[in-house]
């Protein structure tokens, strides 16, 4: 930050248009995060993300430092299902990746020293993207999520791709879709998950398992867990002795659970019910020895996964002597756990609040972190002390005294059910509110929907905070991190439930006298701009929005949409004959004449799920009412905006909108 430390008491000053040294331009460049962790090659390796690239770069971490695998321009990003995932792995002398621009596996030598080698094609097939990709050593080959278009369909397979010469064979073909596949060490056992449409993979997907013969030729299949369509499996994994374990939320939240004797049971050998939480907002565990560990307990009545949106996702991990470690949610909050085989638990790197794309070696475990105050970081955590330090990432760009941290809240709403929310004060170390004052809020409602937010630093928030505004981070009931009945809430309720929740929020935050809800301003994107639209639409309770690719025609929508989420809109509101009324009572352009608030549209124009004609009908409908209406179209994005200066023009033409707009 480029803004001196203030010399004297902060001034009372009006707020929205508090000065600021964090730019829009500072906060886009500071959107940098980083996937996909895997150990190998002496070291350990990672994908990251830099807005002003706008590519996707693989680095390979060891003795000697971090250094860039990928040569500058080349980005490796899985496609497939469109939200990707799984898009490298470590193969014998180097790496196995897939390339954005074509969607082909390539192979990447790499040295003993860290120095790449040239880039080969392992596939040649230009009606194909692969993702989820696995190495199967007892095979030498990659295993992989197949997306063929043929005859004007879109088909998905199991592969695997010879390291050698690329051969490809079928595994699995038959299912609509397919995750996961994972081959057991000694090469005996396949297992990968499916599922077929109109399912979700949050709402109920299958379990499968395949023996292997000793030439390699696959037995029959067999559904392990999940026939009876009443469970979410995601993350299959094989134990060091050969169990199979996954990931279900047959008890009602994502928790480890493991074969036994032809039985599945939970990990921690205690029948799966609810237990009482011993964490809040990210408090320690309490321990009953020096080195951090709990007594024996019960696996913790919570989510260890994110709704799995993306493919390649590693949160829990089998360690030896059948120990676990853990990334777990609890009230928005991430902690990280490891878990002896006695069901003894320490909690790890306490500072962070949110951890992902776990992985282990012999002296530590690796994980993507997050936290209220610091950038995204790679983390090594010493197995033995629990010490950790960051080796990518984590800077701090605001100082103690800029920064606003988020507030767990959780609060009333509909049909007697409650809600959760992070609350961010506006803070800035040279101002203040005048005395009596309330600030403006800015709602931010995630996408999705079946996603979720959390208390990490989001340099967009900063941005609002720095300027005199309140922000609030909403989990709506629907967000995935609180169990499968919160998950499912979203069902037919879509443009509903989600929007009484942002209003219950504003008038909840109002009455305890934390902001101005007489000057609340609400905006999402792409799901979250729909609920943005709906709230502006059906309640007068904003004095404006903005809409980030955000779906205004959920029927068109669904006529446009891919496979993955074909049937998505059918779940979220209804039947499309059946429920036409639904349809029709929910669908923001419908009722625009009955939006009186400024609205400010921003979209890609290579946006191929919310196309940038669903968005201009909307604002011409708007404009048509006399509305005031912005609307900025950035031609070379797709949905979800990647580089950095468009990033930047985005939020500060949002903040000069609503800055207008305020008394």
């Amino acid at each position: 930050m480029d803004k001196a430390a203030p010399s004297s008491a902060p001034h009372p000053l009006a707020c929205g248009d508090w000065p600021s040294g964090w730019s829009a331009e500072q906060a886009a460049a500071a959107s940098c995060d980083f996937a996909e962790l895997r150990t190998g090659l002496g070291g350990l390796l990672w994908l990251e993300f830099d807005p002003r690239e706008a590519v996707c770069s693989l680095w390979l971490w060891h003795a000697g430092g971090a250094r860039r695998l990928s040569a500058p321009g080349f980005s490796v990003r899985s496609r497939v299902y469109e939200y990707g995932g799984g898009a490298f792995c470590v193969v014998d002398g180097g790496v196995a990746l897939v390339g954005e621009a074509d969607q082909q596996v390539h192979l990447l030598t790499v040295a003993a020293d860290g120095t790449p080698g040239a880039l080969q094609a392992l596939t040649a097939n230009p009606d194909c993207r692969y993702g989820d990709l696995h190495f199967a050593p007892a095979w030498r080959a990659v295993l992989a999520v197949e997306e063929r278009r043929e005859q004007g369909a879109v088909v998905h397979r199991l592969v695997s791709l010879a390291l050698a010469d690329g051969t490809r064979r079928v595994l699995a073909e038959g299912a609509d879709f397919y995750a996961a596949p994972r081959l057991s060490a000694d090469g005996r056992q396949l297992a990968w998950i499916e599922w077929d449409r109109p399912e979700l993979p949050w709402t109920s997907t299958r379990l499968c398992r395949a023996a292997v013969a000793a030439d390699g030729v696959l037995g029959a299949f067999e559904v392990v867990a999940g026939a009876a369509g009443d469970q979410s499996l995601q993350q299959p994994a094989f134990t060091a002795d050969g169990r199979l374990s996954c990931l279900s939320d047959r008890a009602g939240w994502w928790q480890p659970w493991s074969e036994q004797g032809g039985r599945w049971t939970p990990v921690s050998g205690h029948p799966a019910a609810e237990v009482e939480r011993r964490v809040d907002n990210g408090a320690a565990l309490s321990t009953v020895d020096g080195a951090g560990w709990s007594e024996s307990l019960p696996m913790a009545a919570a989510d260890h996964a994110p709704a799995p949106w993306q493919l390649g996702t590693v949160s829990h991990l089998p360690l030896e002597q059948g120990g676990w470690l853990l990334a777990r949610l609890d009230e928005g909050w991430g902690l990280l756990v490891e878990r002896d085989g006695a069901g003894r638990e320490r909690r790890l790197a306490s500072e962070f609040s949110r951890f992902r794309q776990l992985a282990a070696d012999a002296t530590h475990f690796y994980c993507i972190a997050a936290a209220p105050d610091r950038l995204p970081a790679v983390l090594a955590i010493a197995r033995d002390s629990g010490e950790w330090r960051i080796l990518a990432g984590g800077a701090q760009p605001l100082a103690e005294a800029e920064l606003s941290r988020p507030q767990s809240v959780r609060f009333a709403t509909g049909e007697g059910e409650s809600a959760q929310a992070f609350f961010y004060p506006p803070r800035n170390a040279a101002c203040t509110l005048p005395v009596g004052a309330r600030p403006p809020l800015v709602l931010f409602l995630h996408g999705g929907p079946t996603s979720a937010c959390y208390p990490v630093f989001d340099p967009r928030i900063q941005f609002w905070t720095q300027r005199g505004f309140a922000v609030a981070d909403l989990n709506y009931r629907g967000s995935s991190g609180f169990g499968r009945a919160c998950r499912l809430r979203l069902k037919g309720a879509w443009g509903d439930i989600e929007v009484e929740d942002a209003c219950a929020l504003v008038r909840h935050l109002g009455e305890r006298g934390l902001v101005d809800a007489a000057r609340a301003f609400i905006r999402g994107a792409s799901a979250g701009g729909y609920t943005a639209l709906c709230a502006l639409a059906f309640h007068a309770l904003f004095r404006g929005g903005a809409s980030l690719y955000g779906v205004s025609d959920p029927l068109a929508l669904r006529r446009a949409t891919h496979k993955f989420e074909g049937d998505y809109l059918d779940w979220l509101i209804g039947d499309p004959l059946r429920d036409a009324e639904r349809y029709a009572a929910r669908t923001p352009l419908y009722h625009a004449g009955r939006i009186a608030a400024p609205v400010i549209f921003f979209q890609g124009g290579l946006d191929a799920v919310v196309v940038p004609a669903q968005t201009e009908t909307m604002v011409a409908a708007l404009r048509g009412n006399g509305v005031a209406v912005e609307y900025r179209l950035y031609p070379d994005e797709r949905h979800g905006f990647r580089q950095a200066d468009h990033l930047a023009d985005a939020l500060h033409r949002e903040w000069a909108f609503y800055r207008e707009l305020l008394d």
